[in-house]
């Protein structure tokens, strides 16, 4: 065993013990659509005295923090996102009107002198008071003449709700003030306290976004301009024990220093997320052994080690995820499953090159012809994972929520996967070469014999490219189709492009849907779509609809199904929904353009804009695809394009790379015919590598449930379609505009020396250095 063999193996058996002692040590961290919770993001907005920037946006979280954890919440989870937005996420809260209550509550508290009682026929409530206050509703139904607000929430620095049984006083609230606050409460209190008891101007009003959320009288013990004391207060009624709770959490919680609004709630069932926990374990486990099974009877022993790898790669990457603390989310868990499928991709791109290394060398020995299969493939594996990798970047940093956590599951299986096959599997492999009966024995290695795809083309040797042209309009039709079925069915645009609210409930008893139309247009719910999902599951999508409205909505069809549970719950805002509707077209058209600026640079123009068009051909041909189907296409389905289009790019890349290596060779041969063979040489991997990828989404599709059946499909058609791209519209596509270029051919690379016998070099005529 070499040194280099050496190195690998420790660093491989390393890596994986640290691996399992995180994977037995350390737990996950889900998101909530696997745990089940609520998840809401606010947008900070200018107030008349401050700008929602960075830091009026922290100093907002963290009132927003106290007034979470007053609800007793366990382990909520508040980050801000860019300038100004707050990402909330409420494990376990399947009803979030309570919540949503408290964090709309979002305008600055204040305190303020009562001047009378307010007029009726003011215009809505808030014509302003002859001092510069405002009129407003109070909270027993009538309306109060404020003056200017005299101290604001942000003086106050407590506030607890007290029960006193032994004075009989029941509950009340305790106020606790800053020093200068509380001269200025002593103030406000002595001048009301100058006013006859019953007179509304004795009441001090206190105000939370435009509503008055409580007018207490000053106690008949404060003194005309005496006032209360300046320290504390307290305000009695008859409160019950959850309003005095609700209205101490609002004068402690509510100097908001910026006001903002919920443009996202996104809200889902526990039991959801553990239905697709099982599902995508099962899909995984099914997807990944059948890969296992295929690659080990494809490359026989070699294969086996291969799929040794392959575990080795689940675990590292499993634990990598809860190392780094990524929150596992249902996109990410199926991003991950996805992984395992493309991680073979590196293994049997070195198999071929060492079977091709193999054959070329008849007196090589089966390590040398490895070791030429890893050389020769690095090439294609990096170029290929690094349009991957630009994939996973622009989910990253275009995408949102969910969309966010697949980019970074995808990023970081990328960076495993190559890992995997390039130290792990490559110790393996080496080890096992070294190893005489291996060597001897033909049929059991996997390598020193071709396989059958690639005997059955050599036999036939078929020329695809004698005319182009045909290819590129059978591609011309199939986006004919497309389009023909985005123009007459249409996109369905979720809600998080629309905006609006999605909700799904499992009743006790099925409900038809003509029924639950009905019953929701008599609840006032006459615009609401409804749709089946199977069984007793029922969607219902409409336009605005509140917290309170959704809970009438189920209310609604509870009592036509027997019962309703809310399994799924989104709400995106308007101004949201143009915007990611925005950030989707940007992302889009930015992973265009850098896959093009890419691939400009590693290889020729006319390769890299063959390739953009079938990208941009398969992109097309699955949006159309969703159109005719009448699928929803969401976040989800963004996440599972921009895959596409890096795994349409990882094959043309493969592709282009051995023709531009076969041309280096053959500066004077057609480049049709070198096409042709830089095709059939790279099926074997094109179809292997592809049924990998087939086995884990059909399983994903089949087993994963609807949570997942939308991502499986979109990402089976864009893997099917791609293959076929790569191969008959990026070639013929480059064929064509290579006939208008000017260009010469590549320039050809010099072989690399290997050392005789004797101890000197020479040029070896069976490796010319070339790279896939």
């Amino acid at each position: 065993m070499t040194r280099a063999t050496t190195v690998r193996a420790v660093l491989a058996a390393a890596v994986l013990l640290v691996s399992v002692f995180i994977t037995l040590t350390m737990s996950p961290r889900l998101g909530l659509d696997l745990q089940g919770g609520t998840r809401m993001v606010l947008q900070a907005k200018d107030s008349a005295t401050a700008k929602a920037d960075r830091e009026s946006t922290d100093r907002t979280l963290e009132v927003l923090r106290q007034r979470i954890d007053s609800l007793g919440v366990a382990e909520p989870v508040l980050t801000r996102s860019g300038e100004d937005r707050i990402i909330v996420e409420l494990p376990d809260v399947q009803d979030p009107r309570q919540a949503a209550e408290v964090l709309g509550r979002t305008a600055q508290l204040s305190f303020h002198a009562v001047q009378g009682p307010g007029t009726e026929g003011t215009e809505d409530g808030r014509t302003g008071s002859s001092e510069g206050g405002q009129v407003l509703p109070d909270e027993r139904g009538g309306l109060l003449d404020l003056g200017p607000a005299r101290l604001s929430g942000a003086g106050v620095k407590d506030a607890t709700a007290d029960f006193d049984a032994q004075q009989g006083t029941g509950w009340s609230v305790s106020l606790d003030f800053h020093e200068d606050a509380g001269r200025d409460w002593k103030r406000l209190t002595g001048e009301a306290a100058c006013n006859p008891a019953g007179d509304e101007r004795r009441r001090v009003a206190i105000v939370l976004d435009d509503k008055v959320i409580s007018s207490p009288q000053v106690d008949r013990s404060a003194g005309c301009k005496a006032g209360l004391p300046s320290g504390s207060t307290q305000i009695t009624g008859s409160f019950s024990a959850d309003e005095a709770r609700d209205l101490a959490l609002l004068i402690k919680g509510g100097a908001l220093p910026v006001p903002v609004e919920i443009v996202e709630q996104r809200t889902v069932g526990p039991t959801l997320g553990a239905e697709a926990i099982d599902a995508s374990a099962r899909a995984a486990l099914i997807g990944a052994a059948a890969t296992a099974l295929l690659i080990t009877f494809v490359y026989r022993l070699f294969g086996g080690l291969a799929a040794l790898a392959l575990a080795a790669y689940g675990v590292i990457s499993y634990a990598a995820l809860v190392a780094l603390g990524v929150t596992l989310t249902l996109p990410g868990l199926a991003g991950f499953v996805l992984a395992v499928g493309m991680a073979v991709d590196a293994n049997v791109l070195v198999f071929e090159r060492a079977r091709e290394e193999f054959a070329a060398r008849r007196n090589g020995t089966l390590r040398s012809a490895l070791n030429a299969g890893f050389r020769n493939a690095w090439s294609a594996v990096a170029d290929s994972n690094v349009t991957t990798l630009i994939a996973a970047g622009l989910l990253f940093f275009l995408g949102s929520g969910p969309v966010k956590g697949f980019g970074v599951t995808l990023a970081i299986g990328v960076i495993v996967s190559m890992f995997s096959a390039l130290v792990i599997a490559r110790a393996l492999t080496e080890i096992a070469a070294g190893s005489r009966f291996v060597s001897d024995y033909r049929g059991v290695n996997g390598i020193a014999r071709p396989g059958r795809v690639r005997r059955w083309l050599d036999r036939r040797d078929p020329q695809l490219f004698r005319a182009p042209h045909r290819w590129l309009m059978v591609s011309a039709a199939l986006v004919l189709v497309a389009v023909t079925g985005i123009l007459v069915r249409g996109v369905d645009l979720g809600v998080e492009f629309t905006g609006g609210r999605l909700v799904e409930y499992s009743t006790n008893r099925p409900v038809d849907v003509g029924t639950a139309r009905d019953t929701l247009a008599a609840a006032g719910f006459a615009d609401a779509e409804v749709t089946t999902t199977g069984g007793s599951d029922l969607s219902v999508r409409t336009g605005k609809l509140d917290n309170d409205g959704e809970h009438a909505l189920r209310s609604a069809l509870a009592e036509e199904g027997g019962g309703a549970t809310k399994i799924r719950d989104e709400l995106i805002g308007p101004s949201l929904g143009d915007e990611l509707r925005r950030n989707a077209l940007i992302a889009l058209g930015v992973a265009v353009c850098v896959q093009l600026a890419y691939l400009a640079v590693r290889f020729r123009w006319t390769f890299a804009v063959a390739s953009v068009g079938a990208l941009v051909h398969d992109v097309v041909i699955l949006v159309g695809a969703f159109a005719w189907l009448g699928r929803t296409v969401d976040g989800i389905f963004l996440a599972a394009l921009l895959t596409v289009i890096g795994y349409s790019v990882n094959d043309s890349v493969v592709v282009f790379d051995r023709v531009r290596e076969l041309w280096a060779r053959s500066r004077r041969t057609p480049v049709a015919d070198v096409a042709n063979r830089a095709v059939l040489q790279t099926v074997p991997r094109t179809v292997n590598t592809g049924m990998g990828a087939v086995f884990i989404l059909v399983a994903l599709a089949v087993l994963g449930g609807d949570s997942l059946a939308d991502f499986a499909l979109a990402l089976l058609i864009g893997v099917c379609v791609g293959t076929y791209s790569s191969v008959m519209t990026a070639v013929p596509g480059a064929l064509l505009l290579e006939r208008s270029s000017k260009a010469p051919p590549p320039a050809r690379t010099r072989a690399p020396k290997r050392r005789t016998a004797a101890g000197r070099t020479r040029r070896d005529p069976a490796d010319n250095g070339a790279r896939v």
